[in-house]
């Protein structure tokens, strides 16, 4: 081969790692880039969580007779063992059970018994249980309380902390859940985020874009229900990651490493 013929090749080879080289980009990572400063985007869909069979609810009744509205609450001692001096003493924290909503839709609460609270938002089923204990002259003052135990949903593919979380306020947004999970990874896509929800019986996907806030804050998954499912994509280059080669052939670092080598022969070649 003449040393022509070998500059050739050379000079090719390198022109090539250049190109390959120029291909290799780094993912757009940011987040509502059609929005300015101070610009105003109304928050559409605006949900409330609806009690639904299987959640979990804690219901606590306030009245200036305690005695009274202990009547209302489901309790729980949970005993405290230590030492004392001269023997062993034992004590008492009270707390309040959470109800379970059956299949039904129902709880069955004390002295109203049966309760349909499926499809309740929290604040509405506070307002009937008071009304039911003042209209039935059981209380005449109740303060009711009614709070979230254990709604969650999960998170999936690529944020740092995948898994399962619970929540326990009304207006949770998918943007608290992401946080939670510690945002999304280098290799997660923002422009394509699927969150699946139950409705019904019937499972449907929808897709956000975290890049643009008009998506974003028009979407009807915006503020999450109970047991949604996120799913963040991988990029592509993720996806080349896993495969069985692994990501050799698409790094920087490999077609670095080739210019080098390629240089050193042909500093030996033309010396």
């Amino acid at each position: 081969m003449t040393k022509r013929k070998s500059r050739s090749i050379l000079h090719g080879a390198i022109l090539l790692t250049v190109l390959l080289l120029s291909s290799c980009h780094t993912p757009d990572l940011t987040y509502f880039t059609d929005m300015g400063a101070r610009e105003n985007l109304e928050v559409e869909n605006v949900l409330e969580v609806r009690f639904r069979p299987d959640d979990r609810l804690m219901i606590v009744v306030n009245s200036r007779d305690p005695q009274l509205s202990a009547l209302f609450n489901l309790s729980y001692t949970s005993n405290i063992i230590g030492q004392a001096e001269g023997g062993i003493t034992s004590g008492g924290n009270r707390g309040v059970m959470g109800y379970t909503v059956d299949s039904h839709g129902e709880i069955d609460f004390p002295v109203l018994g049966k309760i349909k609270v499926s499809g309740f938002k929290r604040e509405d089923l506070a307002a009937y249980i008071k009304s039911e204990l003042i209209r039935r002259n059981l209380v005449n003052d109740p303060v009711v309380t009614v709070e979230y135990a254990g709604l969650s949903f999960k998170v999936l593919g690529e944020v740092s902390r995948p898994g399962r979380y619970f929540f326990d306020r009304d207006h949770f947004t998918l943007l608290d859940a992401i946080s939670m999970a510690g945002d999304l990874t280098i290799n997660g896509r923002r422009d394509n985020i699927s969150v699946i929800r139950e409705t019904g019986g019937l499972r449907t996907m929808y897709k956000v874009d975290l890049q643009s806030g008009r998506d974003l804050y028009s979407s009807p998954v915006y503020y999450l229900q109970q047991d949604d499912i996120i799913y963040v994509e991988a990029t592509n280059k993720r996806e080349r990651e896993s495969t069985v080669l692994g990501n050799t052939l698409y790094t920087p670092g490999f077609w670095m490493g080739l210019t080098s080598f390629l240089l050193s022969i042909g500093l030996l070649i033309f010396k």
